[in-house]
Parts: C-alpha cells; structure tokens; sequence
C-alpha cells in the first residue's frame, strides 16, 4: 500500500457522456459528467455526433473536476482513461487526452476496461458495505449483458454474456415501438409502477447455459403490438401501463433465471449488479428479494450506474497499486473482451 495518496484523475468517454473524476486514493473527490441531449431527437446515439461532442466537453469537464476536488493537476499521481469497449471516435477522444496529459506531467497513465469499472465501482468509499471475493456480478448496460464472476480486482471471468442485443436495447427498442422516447428504459420502469406485470405475457428466450438472448423477446413484442393494434388501433394507448409493466418482468425474469442457476452452480451467494440498467427499480427491488433465499446483494449508489468517470477512477486505482501500467502506444479498443 502507498506511503501518501494517491491522486487518480479519470476520464470516461466511451459512448455519448462525457466524464472527469478525481479519486483520492479510493474515495472521490469529484465527479462530474456532461451529457449529451442532441442524440434524443434520432432514437438513439449518433456516433460522430458523440465524438465531436465529446471534442468540445472534454476540457471544460476535467477543469470543473479539479476545481471541484480543489486539486492542482500538479498533485495528480495517475491518468486513468476507458480504453474501451465503446464507440471508436468517443474512446480516441478520451484516450488522446489522457495520454497527452501524462506525458505533460509525466505520470503514470492507467488503461481500464468500461465493463470493469462498473463492478469495480462498488469498491468506491462510500460508506456502503464492499463486496468480499469472489462475487458473482449482473452488468447490465445497453450494450452488455454478462454474470462475472469476480476473484479479485483484476481477475474478472465472464460466465455467460448475451448472444445478441444487451437487456438495454430490449428495454429500449420495446420502448420505441411504444412509442415512447430515447432512452425508453426509465420511462418503462416508471410506467411499470403503475401496470398489472402479468396482464400480457412474453416469452423466456432459450439461450445456452448461462448465456442471454433478447433479440426474439424484442420480435415477440413487435408481433404482439401489430396484432392487437389491429384489433384495436387505440390499445397500445389504453394498456400503455400494463404492456410496460409484462415487458419489465419478462426481463427480469429472464435475467435472474440465469443469475439464480449460476448461484447454484458456483455456490456463491455475494451478488452485485452494474451498469446503466441497474438503475431499474423493478431489478434493484428483485435482487434485493433474492436476500431471502440466502444471497448478500450489493446495489450501486444511482450515481455510479450510468457511465461516470469514478468507476474509471477506483479501476485505475487498484491498477496503480498493482503497477498496472499502460504505455503511451496503448490505444482505443472498441470491441475489448474482458
């Protein structure tokens, strides 16, 4: 362990948010992120949008995160940045920084895996109680669906990864066949709250193992939509709830029959989620449920699901203990595995 602390600035930039933190060895200083509202009015994230909006954010984020953490870039000890996975033009945006702003202050630089930070983000001092290893972990994200079993901080194994669409484009382009804005996801777990769940009932796709599928569930729901608005061309309208509602809990059906089976086959009951579709109150209330049956589950604080710059932080900081160091030839890698 070192001697001082450790100050670890970091940067996200994987997809459309732009992200600077400030870590105090693992305790954050700051934490800020700008968003980009301009992919709303296309239904989803234009890439080159998001990288140049990204060229614009960038500066003006990592200097409101050091005034904000009311620390001199000269104190930093590290720079931590997502190598990836993500959108290509984003990640080189990010990564470009980062690795000018080390070799300016000729510091370490850290290169951290997206999917990495946010199970690694528990480990944030928070004052919520940490996870012990091994734990098993639900990342859940609009681009990633995988149980991974963690042993330590760099020792993650994936166990079973979804073979097509991620749980967040299913929550997602339901939504919008809905009707319903971008991102679709809150504004179905909102109406959920107000739908009888087992009003309309969609299939469990068959995925092998522990493994995941939702491109079928996403085709079901089309069929089922076109069918009774032919019926009735105001029913989307008159059952908006209920439909949302069956549509969050085949979800989490289908997610937590794989996360059950592989409790069972690994027999570990230390649980923890991530990602942006962690956020879902209807998944955090499930998990928490699952306490019953003997497990000890670990809910992120709603600012470390989304994509933020402070997991990026407490990844870079476990790294920087072990001298996990990248060179300044590393580069972006948009399809990284774990």
């Amino acid at each position: 362990m070192p001697t001082q602390n450790t100050y670890i600035l970091a940067i996200e930039s994987s997809c459309d948010d732009t992200a600077c933190a400030i870590l105090e060895n693992d305790r954050v200083l700051s934490n800020v992120v700008a968003n980009q509202k301009i992919h709303e009015q296309y239904g989803g994230v234009v890439p080159e949008l998001a990288s140049r909006a990204h060229q614009s954010n960038i500066i003006p984020v990592v200097e409101e995160a050091l005034k904000l953490a009311k620390i001199d870039k000269k104190q930093l000890s590290a720079i931590a940045f997502t190598k990836g996975p993500g959108l290509m033009g984003s990640l080189l945006v990010g990564t470009s920084f980062a690795k000018s702003l080390a070799l300016s202050l000729n510091i370490p630089l850290l290169d951290v895996h997206h999917m990495h930070g946010h199970i690694l983000a528990h480990f944030i001092d928070d004052g919520q109680e940490k996870p012990s290893y091994p734990f098993l972990a639900l990342t859940i994200s609009g681009g990633h669906t995988q149980i991974v079993q963690v042993n330590s901080s760099s020792n993650l194994v994936v166990l079973g990864t979804t073979q097509d669409d991620a749980v967040g484009e299913a929550f997602d382009k339901s939504g919008k066949i809905l009707g319903l804005g971008y991102p679709a996801g809150p504004q179905i777990d909102r109406l959920a709250k107000l739908g009888n769940p087992r009003k309309f009932e969609f299939p469990v796709p068959k995925a092998p193992d522990l493994n995941y599928s939702f491109s079928g569930f996403k085709t079901a729901v089309l069929y089922f939509l076109q069918r009774e608005t032919k019926k009735n061309e105001d029913f989307i309208k008159e059952n908006l709830e209920d439909i949302c509602a069956s549509i969050q809990y085949t979800l989490i059906k289908i997610l937590f029959k794989k996360l059950e089976k592989a409790v069972i086959q690994t027999g570990i009951k230390q649980v923890a989620i991530g990602g942006g579709v962690s956020a879902n109150s209807g998944i955090r209330e499930h998990l928490k449920s699952m306490e019953s049956k003997g497990w000890k589950t670990f809910i992120p604080p709603f600012e470390y699901t989304t994509d933020n710059a402070a997991m990026i932080g407490i990844s870079g900081y476990f790294k920087f203990l072990n001298n996990d160091f990248a060179g300044l030839d590393t580069t972006a890698s948009p399809r990284i595995h774990m």
